[in-house]
Parts: C-alpha cells; sequence; structure tokens
C-alpha cells in the first residue's frame, strides 16, 4: 500500500475534502432557501442593514461564509499539489476549478445585489457545477496516482461471495418440530411453504423497496400534499407486480447460468423448485395483473410499465447483459423507468422533475452495482458475463464508480434546481453523498471484497435516504 495513505494526509483527502464543500455550495444553490435568502439579503458580502437573526439572512450569511472557507481550502489544496509535484492532469484540473472560483463568486455577489435574469442564475449554478466536477476529476486521477503501486487483492486472487447462504431444506424432524402434528401432515405442509417461498423469490423481493421508493417520490414530486391514496395504491401495486413479473423472467431466462455460479445457484429454477412453464405462466400472470393495475391510474403508466417488464426481461437479460460490457450502464434504463411511471401516474405526461431523477437513478445505478461486481468478480467470470471488473478489471472498476458517482451527485443537485426541493434535502444529499464518497474512497485504498461490499451498501443508503426525503420534503414541507 502506498505510504501516503498512512505517514500524511493524503493529497485525495484533502481533495475529497474540497469536493464536498463545492457540493455543499453547489446543492445548497439550487434550492429554493438560498435564492430566498439571496432576496432578503441585498448588499454582498455581508447583508447591509439586515439583522442576522432572520432566518432568510443567516442562511445567506451563512453560504457565503462557507464558500469563503471552501475557496481557502482550494487555494491550499493547490498549493499542496504543486508542493507534492501531483501529475500534471491533476495540477491542471485543479488550477482550472481554482481560476473559476473567483468568477463564481462575482457571479454570486451580483445576483445578490441586483435583479438577474434566470440566465444568470443559471450560470452560477453551472459554474459551481463545473468546479466540482474539475476538483473530482483530480481526485480520481491522484487516486490512481496513490494507489498505483499497492497490492490489488481483487485483480491478483479473486475473491469469494459474500451473497446470502443458500437456504438449507430443513430435515423432517425440524419440520415436525416447526409445524407439529404427524410426518405426514409436516411432510405437506413444509413443500407448500417451500412453493411458496419459492414464488415469491422468483418476484426478487429485494429490489422492490427501492424501485417502489422511486416512484413514490416521483409521485410526491409532481402532486405535493395533493396527492392521492388511491393513485399511490394502485401505482405502487403495478410497480410490485411489475417488478415480480421481470424477475420471473429473468429467472427462466437465466436458469442454466444460475447454475454455474455460485450466488445464484440455489435460485428456484437453477433447483428445479418451480418449473419452467410454471415460472412462464407466474410471470404472464404477474405482467396482465400489473399493467391492469396501472390502467386504473392512466394508460401511459401502463404503457411504461410494460415498457420496464419487456427491457428488463428482453433487452437487459437477453441482450445487454450477456454481450456487452456496458450491460450495467444501458440496464439503468429500466431501474430509471419508475421514476416516470410515478410521474405519469399523477400527471398522464412526462415531466422535466422526472426526467432528472430518472437521470439520477440511471447514473447512480453503475456507481452501485459496479461495486457489487467486484465483490462476485469471480462468480460472473464463471457465468459468462462482461461485467466492467472481469473484462477490464477492478482498478477500472473503481474509477468509474467514482465518476458515476458524481455525475449522480451532480444530477442530485439537478433535481434541486427544477424540483424547488429544500434544505432537507440538500443537507441529506451532502450527508450521504459524503458517507458514499468516504466508502469509495476506502475502497481505493484497501481493494478488497470487504471494502467493495462497503461501497454497495453506501450507495443504497445514498439513494434510499435521498428519496425517502425527497418525498419528505415533497408531502410536508412543501
Amino acid at each position: 500500500m502506498h505510504d501516503s495513505w498512512d505517514s500524511r494526509p493524503s493529497l485525495a483527502g484533502l481533495l475529497a475534502g474540497v469536493a464536498v464543500g463545492v457540493y455543499l455550495l453547489v446543492i445548497a444553490g439550487a434550492t429554493a432557501a438560498i435564492a430566498d435568502a439571496a432576496a432578503a439579503c441585498g448588499a454582498w458580502p455581508l447583508c447591509g442593514g439586515a439583522s442576522p437573526t432572520d432566518p432568510s439572512v443567516a442562511v445567506a450569511l451563512g453560504h457565503r461564509a462557507v464558500a469563503a472557507v471552501v475557496g481557502l481550502l482550494l487555494v491550499g489544496t493547490v498549493a499542496v499539489a504543486w508542493a507534492r509535484n501531483a501529475p500534471r492532469r491533476v495540477r491542471a484540473a485543479l488550477a482550472g476549478a481554482a481560476l473559476l472560483y473567483p468568477v463564481q463568486i462575482a457571479v454570486g455577489a451580483l445576483a445578490a445585489v441586483k435583479a438577474v435574469p434566470p440566465t444568470l442564475a443559471g450560470t452560477h449554478l453551472a459554474v459551481g457545477v463545473t468546479i466540482f466536477v474539475g476538483v473530482a476529476l483530480a481526485l480520481a486521477w491522484q487516486l490512481e496516482a496513490e494507489t498505483a503501486d499497492g497490492d490489488d487483492p481483487l485483480a491478483a486472487t479473486g475473491v469469494t461471495t459474500v451473497a446470502d447462504p443458500p437456504e438449507v431444506a430443513a430435515t423432517p424432524a425440524e419440520d415436525d418440530a416447526a409445524v407439529g402434528g404427524s410426518p405426514a401432515d409436516a411432510a405437506g405442509s413444509a413443500g407448500l411453504l417451500a412453493t411458496a417461498r419459492a414464488y415469491v423469490r422468483l418476484t426478487k423481493p429485494r429490489l422492490m423497496w427501492l424501485l417502489c421508493l422511486v416512484a413514490a417520490a416521483a409521485m410526491a414530486l409532481a402532486a405535493g400534499p395533493a396527492l392521492s391514496a388511491r393513485t399511490v395504491g394502485y401505482t405502487l401495486l403495478g410497480g410490485v407486480l411489475a417488478i415480480g413479473a421481470s424477475g420471473t423472467f429473468n429467472h427462466v431466462l437465466e436458469r442454466d447460468v444460475d447454475r454455474r455460479m455460485q450466488r445464484t445457484a440455489d435460485r428456484p429454477l437453477a433447483t428445479d423448485q418451480v418449473g419452467v412453464r410454471n415460472a412462464v405462466g407466474f410471470g404472464v400472470v404477474l405482467s396482465a395483473a400489473a399493467v391492469a393495475s396501472f390502467l386504473q391510474v392512466n394508460a401511459l403508466a401502463a404503457g411504461l410499465g410494460l415498457v420496464a417488464i419487456l427491457f428488463y426481461s428482453v433487452v437487459y437479460t437477453l441482450v445487454l447483459k450477456p454481450h456487452t460490457v456496458q450491460n450495467t450502464v444501458i440496464g439503468g434504463f429500466a431501474g430509471s423507468l419508475p421514476a416516470l411511471i410515478g410521474w405519469a401516474a399523477v400527471t398522464g405526461r412526462v415531466g422535466v422533475p422526472a426526467v432528472v431523477l430518472a437521470g439520477l437513478i440511471f447514473l447512480w445505478t453503475p456507481a452501485h452495482f459496479y461495486n457489487l461486481a467486484m465483490a462476485h468478480r469471480e462468480d460472473y467470470a464463471r457465468g459468462g458475463f462482461p461485467m466492467l471488473p472481469v473484462v477490464h478489471g477492478p482498478a477500472v472498476a473503481r474509477r468509474h464508480v467514482l465518476l458515476y458517482l458524481v455525475a449522480t451527485m451532480v444530477a442530485a443537485a439537478a433535481l434541486a434546481a427544477v424540483s424547488r426541493l429544500g434544505v432537507l434535502y440538500a443537507g441529506t444529499a451532502v450527508v450521504l453523498g459524503t458517507g458514499f464518497l468516504w466508502a469509495v474512497l476506502r475502497l481505493h485504498r484497501e481493494r478488497t471484497e470487504a471494502a467493495a461490499m462497503r461501497a454497495f451498501h453506501a450507495s443504497n443508503a445514498f439513494l434510499g435516504g435521498l428519496l425517502v426525503v425527497v418525498v419528505l420534503d415533497a408531502l410536508l414541507l412543501a
């Protein structure tokens, strides 16, 4: 391991701190709170005679104070990069960010003291995003430099699976103790329960909570406090059924591959717990029920739901996953569709906030899934899937995780800008984004299965927490 991680604060650590600081400014500036605060504070850099006890004035002054601190940290990091002779592209990216920072301050000051057109306000946000991206690129390149000479256990020796162990069938004695009665009754009851569990597993229930949360966030953004229970009920029911249908067809189409992979060898079709014909019939019934549920809302939601089932079952499972290293990236479209479905269920159309939320999910998917693919690299290789860590190695996958995380955080800021989410959302995005970034930095440092799974769970926490706050912000704080 490179000793820069152990002997003194690494440049990568400094860059991560600057990135978080800049992101705080960006996403705070994208919320309605900062715009309202600027209107209450008509002078710069202080607020003239405005009272600092006024909440709006306090927000504006706090934003400017943070900008000053982050600017000093950026200048200091640039100095450290030159003193340590960081790679040329790292210094170039940092220099570009540092040169843009005064421009950002000047635009912000102008917006504070004058009524400016929306284009200038948009320019202020765009420059902030550009600075954030520049610092993030410097971080990605510096991480490569700091970890280039370290051991890479994921690449050198592969990994063992950390998925949940296969379900172990209970012995007859355990069945008797669980249900009571005669051995024959116990065997019959156990068989029914096992069959029921097998059909539930076909639906991939672990995927449902997050995808339903995406749809719920879109509905909340579209309707606000006026959101009706009927719309929520039919939309989420349709979503659960659609996810179940997609998962079932995925099990059917990948049953032979599942038998070769340790983490999937115990799936119901791989172990013949459910017959192929029965599984196909089950998937068809779920699909029909999903479309029927969506139709109770409107035809557009039903059409998008059907597209989601077909895309995941056919395009992703048959075309993308076994044939292209970009399977995870393009396949993210399936996960983004609930955002469009949720918005369409409320409005009967697709709006800009829904598209931005869908983009956030699309960009988050590689940042999330590449971690799992690294942890199960050998298993995916055994199954013949051209996952990025398998084809190009864990080092490339780690870099992509960081870059897609940066893109996801930019999309989260864009969502605040187009939907007028507030301070709760901005604070949550910064806190959870920092946690996700910390896990990714640990992944670059440790390069182990455990670190990959830590980043995987951090990605779930980031998106899940962010979506919950979107719902709360839109329904309760609007």
